[in-house]
């Protein structure tokens, strides 16, 4: 029997935040608190991919997922890619082979179909029937971001489980299963509007935060909140210390960008954001050939020129242990839910 969102203690889910901060200590200690953890298969090798769900379930025994990048588009055309690393030529540090590749998607298939993670979720896209099948069949439940409702219509029909719902909010890359049009929908709307074209469990995305952001979400029709933004301090995750120190201040804006990877994400803006707006969606040739800058950048501490993926709520995350917060941000949703209920119930 496939994992059912009912088995949660905690209607919460860890964001799956490729690139360092999803780390196995913050998804154990977020099942471990009662919510469902993931580890971000994304940018790992099928083998490392493999030893994070060992060592994962070394740490808890309790219901995970893990996430995979859906296959990329096809290639765009040479020239668009080598036109943007021109414009990289002032940028320290070296640059990386703008390459094409599905980032090990079928060994990573076949790892879970072997290694049966309670649940598999999918971004930048929708994986075919077949292959969710697959997946079902082996025991897994099978999650697919959406950003629209024709996505999600798509979704529904290829025999998804649930359906994470990101709204534009979000932090990080857009889910949208086409980055040339990525959804622009706010979470609320996009909320109501999948609701009345499917029937399947949602689990909403997208500048949550606060139990009180939960409490929302729940009302509106989710049954579950997934969170990244908020878990991005806590002492578990791998954001780099800068990126902390900038959410911190919580001063700057957030504002959706394709320099890095080529394809559309939001996050804190900086100066390497500002200057290459012009970014191609090729994705994910312009991913690699910004890697060795990016990470050079990390190692050099300078914030400006590395990404800074945030949701637009991103100055009211904290930096408790990711285990309290969740057990924190749980009670005040129960709190508020409970508010709430006593408002509509008021004799007129």
């Amino acid at each position: 029997m496939t994992f059912s969102l009912a088995d949660l203690a905690l209607p919460i889910v860890q964001a799956p935040m490729a690139g360092g901060p999803s780390t196995v200590e913050l998804a154990a200690a977020v099942c471990e608190a009662g919510g469902l953890g993931m580890v971000a298969g994304a940018g790992l090798s099928a083998q490392r991919l493999g030893e994070e769900i060992v060592l994962l379930r070394a740490a808890t025994t309790a219901p995970f997922g893990v996430n995979l990048f859906s296959a990329p588009s096809p290639a765009v055309a040479p020239e668009v890619v080598e036109h943007y690393a021109a414009s990289l030529a002032g940028e320290e540090g070296p640059l990386g082979e703008p390459r094409h590749d599905d980032d090990e998607l079928h060994e990573k298939l076949a790892l879970m179909v072997e290694l049966r993670p309670p649940v598999v979720s999918f971004t930048f896209g929708c994986p075919h029937e077949p292959t969710v099948d697959r997946l079902r069949a082996s025991g897994c439940a099978v999650w697919v971001t959406v950003t629209t409702p024709r996505e999600a219509v798509y979704a529904a029909g290829v025999g998804a489980d649930a359906l994470i719902v990101q709204g534009v909010e979000a932090g990080g890359h857009r889910g949208s299963f086409d980055d040339v049009e990525p959804g622009d929908i706010g979470l609320l709307a996009l909320l109501q509007l999948v609701a009345a074209r499917t029937d399947l469990p949602l689990i909403a995305a997208g500048g949550i935060v606060t139990g009180r952001a939960i409490a929302g979400v729940l009302a509106a029709g989710a049954s579950a909140a997934q969170l990244g933004t908020a878990l991005m301090r806590t002492p578990e995750a791998g954001t780099p210390a800068e990126h902390r120190e900038l959410m911190a201040e919580g001063m700057r804006p957030t504002g959706l960008t394709r320099a890095y990877s080529g394809r559309t994400a939001r996050g804190i803006v900086n100066r390497f954001q500002q200057s290459h707006a012009d970014a191609p969606s090729a994705y994910p040739q312009v991913n690699h050939l910004t890697a060795p800058l990016r990470a050079a950048a990390r190692a050099a501490g300078d914030a400006e020129a590395f990404n800074l993926w945030a949701g637009q709520a991103y100055p009211l995350a904290s930096d408790r242990p990711a285990g309290e917060l969740v057990t924190e941000l749980a009670n005040e949703a129960r709190e508020r839910l409970s508010e709430v209920a006593k408002m509509v119930e008021k004799p007129r």
